[in-house]
């Protein structure tokens, strides 16, 4: 099974609020965002449960991709270790705005959610990170 990271660019449709399990109540405004994530066991598989609906939730993520509002547009991924996860989101972070402790509960990032409004940027960064 691969290991490595990837990266879920997700479509918000409208204004929405969130109910993140312990997190508890986030505003979403509408936009794109890139939500960075790791599978050490499994990468195609994990992938693939964060694109279905149906799904027990158990990450920070499975709540925002429940919403009727929201949908995820294009995945990027590699083939790497869990530390990359993080590089890449702090990457994200000097450009994204961050949604403050989303997804980043086993690590000390700022967040691995990232509101982007620079599309150039993000195009050019999955280029540069070879997702």
């Amino acid at each position: 099974m691969v290991k490595g990271v990837y990266v879920l660019i997700v479509s918000v449709g409208k204004d929405i609020r969130v109910n993140v399990g312990a997190l508890g109540s986030i505003f979403f405004e509408r936009g794109v965002y890139a939500y960075v994530g790791s599978a050490q066991n499994g990468l195609e598989r994990r992938v693939q449960r964060h694109l279905r609906k149906a799904k027990r939730k158990f990450w920070h993520v499975d709540y925002l991709l429940d919403d009727d509002a929201v949908r995820v547009v294009k995945v990027f991924c590699k083939a790497a270790e869990k530390s990359e996860e993080c590089r890449i989101a702090r990457k994200l972070s000097e450009k994204g705005v961050a949604v403050k402790r989303f997804g980043c509960s086993d690590c000390g990032c700022v967040s691995h959610l990232f509101r982007i409004n620079d599309y150039a940027f993000l195009r050019d960064f999955m280029s540069e990170m070879r997702l």
